[in-house]
């Protein structure tokens, strides 16, 4: 069976590194950490008090009206979509071609707990009749799918931290089975409040580095204690490859193919045989069409938590046997710290990226390379990647067992 080829023409992003992908994506390369103490009455009663908010809040480049009656992940979500919509050339298209698939993997947290004080506080008279649709997980999606008119379908995909690369394959799969010819996909999480935070740390899994807050997401370093929490979120503009070009499009790479598995092993501990992850990347090669030899480059999920590099680690290098020493490894996590749902979207953005630009991403912080790390981790310095065709993996892992890696092809202008 021939499938539609699928290719990105369009990206945005509002992330905890800048307000879109070019400020990003220059602060992602010359390695600086978005991650710092956070400001609040809340913040001294948990033991967390670092995170990584966005660089730019919405009401900077929002209207106000506009901002009341959208939870904040809806305000990325927005955000990000306007920005890849008019990075794609604003396509004219038949709405009923047009699809969006944004995911989310907590949704408008924030909402819901701000209603429910308000609700205790002040009395069911003051909730605002906006509070569902705010706090719906699907808001996002379903905000930019207003905007847009999009009705070839509006979907959320809800995978933990997952979710954001879900809704990619899924609106890869969208365009192939001819359901629409352009799908604005990506992903968005705003949960830096309180109770997340207070549940995350109850399980031991967000680092109390609290004294050097740049320095506390810190993927594959033996002394790395757990992730920080980040927020913010990115779209991508996919779009069937004789439609994009039939208009003129900018393509900045090809989605190739996507591999999605599940662990069956624990909610939130990842499997240590990493069996569920690599039969997710050979998936995704078969289905791209590729082969290890192919790959020079990847975005690992690398959280930075003790357990669940070191399974990733495995997994990879089970995957590619000796072909691994050949893959450039990032993760990028080290300075965006952990967007949850949004953190496979951008990171397929920055991989997108690296292909389109030839540039593997550092990882920063690794001061001590854990020795069960074998990888060749792009430390510190951004490292070039070679010319010609060349390919990259995007892997995302969620609590639940959930596993997703897109495979991404360079453009190289047929």
């Amino acid at each position: 069976m021939n499938k539609r080829r699928v290719v990105v023409t369009g990206l945005g992003a509002t992330t905890p590194l800048g307000g879109d992908v070019t400020s990003t994506w220059a602060a992602l390369i010359a390695g600086k950490s978005g991650v710092r103490t956070l400001a609040g009455e809340w913040v001294s009663s948990i033991p967390v008090s670092i995170g990584a908010p966005i660089a730019v809040e919405p009401i900077e480049v929002m209207d106000r009206v506009e901002t009341r009656r959208l939870d904040r992940s809806e305000q990325f979500a927005l955000i990000a979509s306007r920005e890849a919509w008019q990075d794609a050339g604003k396509p004219e298209i038949n709405k009923e071609r047009l699809g969006v698939v944004i995911a989310s993997g907590i949704g408008g947290v924030i909402t819901l707990l701000d209603a429910f004080d308000v609700l205790k506080t002040k009395g069911a008279r003051l909730i605002s009749p906006h509070t569902v649709p705010m706090l719906m997980p699907n808001g996002p999606a379903a905000n930019v799918g207003l905007e847009l008119g999009a009705k070839a379908g509006v979907h959320t995909p809800v995978s933990a931290c997952a979710s954001g690369a879900e809704a990619i394959g899924y609106a890869l799969e969208m365009i192939r089975n001819n359901r629409a010819d352009v799908v604005l996909a990506g992903g968005v999480e705003a949960a830096i409040h309180a109770l997340p935070m207070a549940g995350f740390a109850s399980m031991k899994a967000l680092s109390t580095r609290n004294d050097e807050p740049e320095k506390a997401s810190r993927p594959y370093d033996i002394n790395r204690d757990g992730f920080v929490l980040g927020e913010g979120g990115g779209v991508l503009v996919l779009e069937e490859y004789e439609h994009a070009i039939a208009r003129g499009a900018k393509i900045y790479a090809e989605i190739a193919g996507q591999g999605l598995t599940s662990d069956g092993y624990h909610i939130a501990a990842p499997d240590p045989e990493g069996s569920g992850v690599k039969r997710a990347i050979e998936i995704a090669l078969a289905d791209a069409g590729l082969t290890t030899k192919d790959i020079v480059h990847l975005n690992a999920h690398a959280t930075s938590t003790p357990a669940g590099d070191v399974a990733e680690a495995s997994a990879l290098v089970g995957a590619f046997g000796d072909e691994i020493s050949h893959v450039t490894v990032s993760a990028t996590k080290s300075m965006t710290g952990h967007l949850l749902g949004g953190a496979g979207a951008i990171e397929a953005i920055f991989v997108v990226l690296a292909l389109h630009h030839r540039l593997a991403p550092p990882t920063i912080n690794v001061d001590e390379l854990d020795p069960a790390v074998k990888l060749d981790v792009v430390m510190n310095v951004a490292r070039p990647l070679p010319a010609g065709p060349i390919a990259a993996l995007n892997d995302s892992f969620g609590f639940g067992g959930h596993n997703v890696v897109l495979a991404v092809k360079s453009y190289e202008g047929k």
